[in-house]
């Protein structure tokens, strides 16, 4: 299941088109459950790109730095510790 909240976001649709036609301040937050893959790979000649997909075809896509990604790693081997998630 992919939800999507998009802070006050204006569209135009023109000739099957859609362009984003407000101010460049707003945010939008994506999350993806009940995923089904994932995927690490190089991007670039600095980052790595994390690939998460679900069963329905929904994908979501981050590049990260190496640093973001041994931060990432040491705070999944911290939960391994300490959370009974991993029980």
């Amino acid at each position: 299941m992919l939800t999507i909240d998009l802070d006050d976001f204006m569209f135009e649709l023109q000739d099957g088109a859609i362009k984003h036609v407000g101010p460049s301040t707003r945010s939008a937050t994506v999350k993806l459950y009940d995923t089904e893959s994932v995927g690490v790979r190089e991007y670039g000649d600095k980052r790595v790109k994390l690939s998460v997909a679900d069963d329905e075809g929904n994908e979501i896509e981050i590049a990260m730095f190496p640093e973001q990604i041994a931060t990432l790693t040491e705070e999944i081997d911290r939960l391994r510790d300490d959370s009974p998630v991993f029980e």
